[in-house]
Parts: structure tokens; sequence; C-alpha cells
């Protein structure tokens, strides 16, 4: 069942650009049905190998054409309201509504005000484990629906139960508002897991990008705290390092979805003027003295993404402090790859493993 709590608005575009993501979102459909064949024809046999990875040939496709309608970012419009709801229109385009046995929208009590959250509820899920997920978005983009079919996706794909926190966005909230909002939902699921129908002793956290910051921030702040440790950290592709000059942050900073100004574009919002700065621990994981103690990791990363070279970093720490980590990098994809897991090609296969890997870690808890 679904409730009718509403989902917070934001105004809806109009004009070119409107008309433009429309078109763009109904492409993003239509790709499965079009054979690889035929992409490398239209794409007149031109392959884009850098760093010695192959983009995947249904991702050059999609950003060909994203890039020629002047969609080529993740941020498609400096006014923040006009693009939370393009990025929203964009992902409504290509959505499956993928079936599980229940969604219910919830609202988790905060000290800072309520969080909405949703929960998905597999078939057979009584006792399961339960993913308390983050959205991406730069910290200032993305909500419950954005990211609806890959919430869906892990719940039905993995048998789990996922708990997807709408966290308060920048640049109404600075930082560190997201991380308290992220902390408090994974506390209130370790205490109302039994209620969902889930495990209280398998309480995983999870993200993309920025929301995979946020679960390794969670992971930091519950053994800070002495609160019970996530089960695992699921981590795609994310941020660990808000100031970080990496080489793949050159070498993808355009043409690739995620792009440096869209970064640059986040980091403004949500450190800009906050009580924290791009070198504090408390919002670049990277940067803590001690990341011993935390709670296995499955770091995942593409090799065309702007944030590959800090994921692999964080990984390499992670290990360095005695973590388990499980790494592992999609060179031929690019970040988002998870959203983009319904056009097909590496980015279901690399969804499909990372939900099976993530399955496979919470079995051994």
């Amino acid at each position: 069942m679904t409730s009718s709590l509403p989902v917070a608005a934001s105004r809806t575009p109009t004009g070119r650009k409107a008309r433009l993501v429309k078109v763009g979102g109904m492409s993003l459909r239509a790709l499965p049905r079009i054979a690889d064949p035929v992409k490398r024809l239209l794409l007149g046999g031109r392959s884009v190998v850098i760093d010695g990875n192959t983009l995947d040939t249904t991702l050059q496709f999609m950003l060909f054409g994203q890039n020629k309608m002047g969609l080529g970012s993740l941020i498609l419009d400096h006014d923040v309201s006009t693009a939370r709801a393009l990025l929203r229109m964009l992902t409504d385009g290509f959505k499956q509504d993928i079936p599980v046995a229940s969604v219910t929208n919830l609202v988790i009590p905060g000290p800072d005000g309520a969080i909405p959250a949703r929960h998905y509820r597999p078939v057979d899920g009584d006792g399961a484990p339960l993913l308390v997920f983050y959205h991406g978005g730069a910290m200032v983009l993305g909500d419950l629906d954005t990211h609806d079919d890959a919430c869906r996706q892990i719940c039905r794909e993995g048998g789990l139960h996922v708990l997807s926190v709408d966290y308060r966005l920048a640049p109404e909230h600075k930082a560190p508002a997201a991380v308290h909002d992220a902390f408090t939902a994974f506390a209130w699921a370790l205490d109302h897991a039994t209620e969902l129908g889930a495990d209280s002793g398998r309480v995983a956290v999870g993200g993309d990008s920025a929301g995979a910051n946020l679960a390794t921030l969670v992971s930091l702040r519950a053994r800070d705290a002495g609160v019970r440790l996530p089960a695992v950290q699921l981590l795609f592709y994310p941020v660990t390092d808000w100031g970080a000059q990496t080489r793949s942050r050159t070498l993808f900073g355009d043409g690739f979805f995620l792009t440096g100004g869209d970064l640059q574009f986040g980091v403004e919002k949500y450190l800009g003027g906050a009580d924290v700065d791009a070198a504090d621990p408390r919002v670049s994981p990277l940067l803590a003295d001690d990341l011993s103690g935390l709670p296995p990791a499955l770091v995942l990363t593409a090799g065309f993404d702007p944030l590959r070279d800090e994921g692999r970093q964080y990984a390499d720490a992670l290990r360095a402090a005695g973590v388990t980590v499980d790494y592992r990098e999609f060179g031929s994809l690019i970040h988002g790859f998870l959203n983009f897991f319904p056009v097909g090609g590496g980015s279901a296969a690399a969804t499909a493993e990372a939900i099976s890997a993530l399955r496979a870690h919470l079995a051994r808890t």
C-alpha cells in the first residue's frame, strides 16, 4: 500500500528546457530496445577510451543525445527549485514503477523537525535485512521520487527492506543538517526495524554520491557515539572529500553527466556560509584521523566518474585502518549508473552485481 503523505513540491518548469527534459526522459525509456550494433552504427563506430577504459556503448549513446540537447549535466538550471523539478521530470520520464510487496510513506520524528521517508517491503520480507538509503544530488537535488526506482530494484532483487530518507537539502539547510537527519533516521531504523518487519540485527546504510557520503558519516558517528554500527556500508561512487583535486575530477569534469560545475554548485550551496568547510571530516570522511572500527564497506565506483579517485582512496584508507572492504570499479560506466540501470547495458549489469554483493554481505552478518 502507499500512503497519501505528500512529497515536498518544487515549481513546475516550463519552456524549451522543460520540453527537452521530457524528450530526454522518453529517449532513455527507449534505449533498451535499441540493439548495441545499431547504437554503434549511429555513433559512427567511434568509441570513447580514456585512462584505459572504454565507455559503455549504451551510456555513450545516451550521453551523445543528452549533450546535443544541452542536458549533459546533473544540475540543469542555476535556480535550485527549477533544477530540482527538472531532475524529477527527467527521472519520471523513464520510471519503471518496479513492483514490490508494499510501499509506505512515513515520517521520522527528529530534534530538528519531521523527516519524510519511504519504506519498501520485499515479498516474503519478514525478518529480512533493512537498508537505510540516502539519495544523491550534490546535497541540493534529489528526493524520494528521483530514487524510487533504484530503491524498488534494491528491495525486489535484494530481498531487502529499504527505508529511503528525504533529508534536508541545501541551500535552505547548510551542512551538517543533512548529516544530522541521516543519523537520526538510522537511529530510528534501529529502534523500529522490527515494526517494519525487518531484522533489527541487520540494519545497513547506503546511498549514491552525496547520499553515500552521508552513509559514511552515519557510520563514523555511530562508532563515535557508541550506537550499534550499521551491518554494512553500501557506497555507490561516494563523495569523500568535498575539496578534492583528483585526476579523475580533471579527466571527467565535463561530458559525463556529473560535471565539475555540478560539484562546485553543490559545494557552494551546501558549505557556503556553513559552520563546517570542505576540509572538515564531519563532511569529508576521507580526511578523518581514524577510520578504524567501522562496519564492512561495499564501495562501488565508475571509470568515467569525477568521483572515481576519491572513492578508490576511501576504500584504500578503510582497508589501511583494518576495515573489511569489497571494492569494485566498473570501468566502462559513469556517475549515476545506479539510476541509469533501466536503460540497460553495463549500468543494469553493475546494479545487479552490486545488489547481489550487498545481499551476500548481509547474509554473513
